[in-house]
């Protein structure tokens, strides 16, 4: 699948939040206002 993916160009919508904004995030999971996967960006780390 993930070949299939690849060769035809289908890539999945995120959203990339920081470190610092997954209390933001984990409530808008509770809430259900997630439109995109979150992806946390984990260069905010450090």
């Amino acid at each position: 699948m993930l070949d299939y993916c690849a060769d035809n160009g289908i890539l999945s919508d995120v959203e990339v939040v920081s470190v610092h904004q997954l209390e933001q995030a984990y409530a808008r999971v509770l809430k259900s206002d997630v439109k995109y996967r979150f992806v946390i960006d984990m260069k905010t780390l450090g």
